[in-house]
């Protein structure tokens, strides 16, 4: 994230509040919402002993009510949180583990019915050990209910943030959990699909980590819990969907303003130097400037994450501006596709874009070809081509070939006075025409790769300049 969110004065959400603390955590206000909302009827009584009539079941339900309060695993509010309304839900996971049933099923299609009702985003405190065995296939295909459900507010436009709280495994992790569109854990929540009885008994235990989970790209930021009022507010408020969709595309993201040098390069060579510039402005200093504050989102869901890729939301002038920034390293896969999922999520929400360009290329050693690079930027393209919002691109350093072009908003192309973009490096030009090193500069030149070159061909729209005197 952006800044380290301030402690709040609510009591810390830890890994295992019951539900309802768990909501009041994180919340200003909830009102309860119960089976029968948005239209659904409320749940007959279950037959004795549950569908199965599995013996003992009715007395595990009732020492569960008895110990928690609750009469099912999963209580749903309508809640506020810092001023932006939400449909809240938290598991109960002293009941029966936080496992899912029928009539759990029932509270969550009513909770995610009233989501799409009032038009409000669904935040998930997901602490679940799986499907419930003593109600069998019946309590598994809750699942699809679920995913139907999520299906339908993600066609609405509403956006579905999951925080798994310790555990969160099986059928919940796997619906409402990894299925959200922005997904944040708590330190040291045990998360996977595998809960820690079924998996196999030499696993590595990282991989079920919240932190290990994030490291493999399936979860956008590990939160101290301290932190996560204030991390799903500043969501809530970048996300925010109480309106209807409108009807005609946002307005585009603003070109930022340059924030290096002010001079043209004179030569193809002089363009590569600037943009290779280690003191050269990169991502950071371009986002600092431009947001106010911003989130992020982290990972491909594929099992990557590439710390060269930045992508998130971000508030500018009390506009929401989604972003995906090329650090100036070699962009792998997972940052293609971590790209690709932030393009997609802001042409779901109607939020225009910003990218900046600046990568000396796709990566190409043989675990970038391995974990499908091709198909990776090809997935980006496709979705830059498809996007319904606008997208505003500016080249900042360097434009190495297509894995820069990617990023790249057709005809919609800003360059700052210390970029190049080329087809492919000048040195590698000169190597496959068999030229020798003192012929690198010369070769440069050929290219017409700087910013004065590139608007002179049609590339780019402009080159931008420096914020006037004042302003800012």
């Amino acid at each position: 994230m952006h800044e380290q969110p301030p402690r709040d004065a609510a009591p810390p959400p830890s890994l295992r509040l019951t539900a309802r603390q768990a909501i009041a955590a994180v919340t200003d206000t909830a009102i309860e919402l119960t089976p029968g909302t948005a239209g659904t009827p409320p749940a007959q009584l279950p037959p004795p002993d549950g569908p199965l009539g599995w013996h003992g079941y009715d007395t595990a339900r009732q020492r569960a009510r008895d110990r928690t309060g609750e009469d099912e695993s999963v209580v749903t509010a309508l809640a506020t949180l810092g001023g932006a309304e939400a449909v809240v839900l938290a598991f109960e996971f002293g009941f029966l583990g936080g496992s899912l049933g029928e009539r759990t099923g029932d509270r969550l299609e009513a909770a995610y019915a009233k989501a799409r009702e009032r038009r409000l985003p669904l935040v998930s405190l997901i602490a679940t050990g799986g499907s419930r065995m003593q109600e069998g296939m019946r309590a598994l295909s809750q699942l699809q209910r679920v995913a139907r459900q999520s299906a339908l507010n993600r066609a609405a436009g509403l956006p579905q943030i999951a925080v798994v709280r310790d555990p969160t495994t099986g059928g919940g992790w796997a619906t409402l959990g990894a299925g959200a569109d922005v997904i944040l854990a708590l330190p040291k929540a045990q998360v996977g699909f595998a809960g820690s009885r079924v998996r196999p008994p030499d696993a590595d235990p990282h991989a079920y980590s919240a932190e290990g989970q994030f490291a493999a790209g399936q979860v956008d930021a590990v939160v101290p819990a301290d932190a996560l009022r204030t991390t799903l507010r500043r969501w809530l408020r970048l996300l925010n969907t109480a309106d209807p969709p409108p009807t005609a595309p946002p307005r585009p993201a603003p070109v930022p303003f340059a924030l290096g040098t002010t001079h043209l390069p004179e030569t193809g060579w002089d363009a590569v130097g600037r943009a290779r510039d280690a003191g050269r402005p990169r991502a950071e200093a371009y986002l600092q400037a431009y947001f106010d504050d911003w989130e992020e989102i982290s990972g491909d869901r594929c099992g990557g994450r590439d710390p060269g890729m930045r992508c998130g939301f971000g508030h500018r002038d009390g506009r929401t501006i989604a972003f995906a920034a090329q650090c100036g390293t070699a962009t792998r896969p997972a940052g293609f596709r971590t790209a690709t999922r932030l393009i997609r999520l802001a042409d779901r929400f109607g939020i225009p874009v910003l990218t900046l360009v600046d990568t000396p290329g796709a990566a190409n050693d043989a675990e970038a070809e391995r974990a499908g690079a091709g198909a990776a930027i090809a997935e980006t393209f496709a979705a830059l081509a498809a996007a319904h919002v606008p997208v505003t691109s500016l080249l900042i350093g360097e434009g190495g070939s297509g894995g820069a072009l990617a990023l790249a908003a057709p005809n919609h192309l800003w360059a700052t006075p210390d970029s190049y973009f080329s087809v492919i490096a000048p040195e590698m030009a000169a190597a496959i025409l068999k030229r020798g090193p003192d012929d690198i500069h010369h070769t440069a030149d050929q290219l017409h790769i700087r910013p004065q070159d590139l608007l002179e061909l049609g590339i780019i729209r402009n080159i931008t300049e420096p914020e006037p005197a004042g302003e800012g």
